[in-house]
């Protein structure tokens, strides 16, 4: 006898079997996006979409305008610099004065399609800048896709689990991995994809003060630049508080700052990656056996960049140019229009935990955790195969935290972004139903 769920059980049932994944918390993004795809098509129901991290407003307006004149201008017929247009340059090193009181050069600010390809060419560089260096070093939970990218480069990394390292405590782990003498890299995302953690001041300086005492390349991925919506300003230019970095107590740092999400500008694929202006110039000798150059900046531009791209879209350029420099101005509050992600989330961690969930990272130190573009939730009793399985049949579909290293591997994590509010009264339906069905 079929069972009687939200979504057609037999349908549910014949495109999970279709993965020939027998425990799901083990199938990537692109497979669980792959298999809901699927269902709605077929039964024509739509779901409460978690899986993936894809902006769920509309893009900026500023860079859409300036993207567009640059198309009519021509520039579509052009191959951009591989470095960047100058005006990105100069607008990135301004931003990021502004917005996190560092500076840095126009030089080190370089473009990139998207923060995923200046990842995948830091990784490559600081993997092979140091024969005594060979390990990398992720502050999880972090993004899947990041150790897939270091996986595919064939080098190696290592990683563990921050949330019970917190505060004094993530100094004395650090030093206890770094000590050894591997470690070429430490690798972190703030606020983190995909448990919403936000290292504090603190934590950003043991950080900092261990890679300048053990000389490793700090890499910090600013996806969610400014989403920590617990502070007031942080888009006012020139004033604090500024976004919170690493860069304030090392100068061993690479910076990924994407126009994704803050700016709702994922389909342009358009990106920065900034590196230090003591890091740009310094030469590594191993870069020189492996890549034909020494110094760090040249290598990944003209050597790693050059070879994966060819150069980002000359048109984004224009358009996160154009961004930059109005947040700059005091023209934009890119801030502003992103805090409907936390108003979502908080609706819907009340609706989860309302109906049996838990919410697996909850705190930051002694404050309550933000509500923001992600949180993460297990049921009681239930792994985390199982979990992702069964909310199929309630058309609520999320991802393992597995893959982005938790210790949590029976959670998941829930993106807010593609749920409208008028999706929550479905929601809570569905959730309903799935709490009288598994009782806890």
């Amino acid at each position: 006898m079929t069972k009687q769920t939200p979504i057609n059980y037999d349908v549910v049932s014949k495109h999970i079997a279709s993965l020939n994944i027998p425990d799901l918390s083990k199938a990537t993004i692109m497979e669980i996006v792959k298999v809901v795809d699927l269902i709605q098509e077929e039964t024509g129901d739509k779901y409460i979409r978690m899986e993936m991290g894809v902006p769920g407003l509309k893009p900026e307006k500023i860079g859409t305008e300036a993207e567009i004149d640059a198309l009519k201008r021509g520039v579509a017929s052009m191959y951009p610099s591989i470095e960047g247009i100058p005006e990105l340059k100069v607008e990135t090193a301004r931003f990021i004065k502004n917005f996190m009181n560092i500076n840095i050069k126009p030089e080190g600010c370089v473009a990139t399609t998207g923060s995923m390809q200046g990842g995948y060419a830091a990784f490559q560089a600081v993997s092979y800048m140091d024969k005594n260096k060979d390990t990398a070093l992720f502050i999880d939970p972090g993004f899947p896709i990041q150790k897939q990218q270091f996986k595919v480069i064939g080098a190696k990394f290592t990683s563990f689990d921050v949330y019970n390292y917190r505060g004094d405590k993530l100094k004395e782990k650090l030093e206890s991995v770094l000590s050894k003498g591997n470690i070429n890299s430490i690798i972190f995302s703030n606020p983190n994809n995909p448990s919403w953690i936000c290292l504090n001041d603190e934590e950003l300086k043991i950080i900092g003060d261990l890679a300048n005492k053990y000389d490793v390349i700090v890499i910090e991925d600013l996806a969610y630049f400014g989403m920590d919506f617990r502070k007031d300003g942080l888009a006012t230019p020139g004033q604090a508080p500024y976004q919170p970095s690493v860069a304030n107590y090392t100068d061993n740092w690479i910076m990924l700052i994407s126009s994704s999400k803050v700016f709702s500008y994922a389909g342009q694929r358009m990106a920065v990656m900034a590196i230090s202006d003591k890091l740009y110039n310094r030469s590594y000798p191993d870069l020189q056996e492996r890549f034909g150059a020494d110094k760090l900046g040249y290598t990944i531009v003209f050597r790693l960049l050059y070879s994966l791209s060819s150069g980002a879209s000359h048109s984004a350029q224009f358009a996160l140019a154009a961004m930059l420099k109005a947040a700059s101005d005091g023209k934009f509050n890119f801030v502003e229009p992103v805090k409907e992600y936390g108003k979502r989330a908080k609706v819907m961690k009340k609706l989860f935990t309302k109906y049996g969930f838990d919410i697996i990272y909850d705190k930051d130190l002694d404050e309550d955790l933000a509500d923001g573009f992600y949180f993460t939730i297990a049921y009681p009793g239930m792994n985390g195969g199982d979990l992702i399985n069964n909310l199929l049949y309630y058309g609520v579909s999320a991802i393992s935290l597995r893959g982005a290293g938790s210790d949590h591997v029976d959670g998941l994590r829930a993106c807010v972004s593609q749920i409208a509010p008028a999706q929550f009264e479905d929601l809570e339906y569905r959730l309903k139903r799935f709490n009288e069905d598994y009782p806890i």
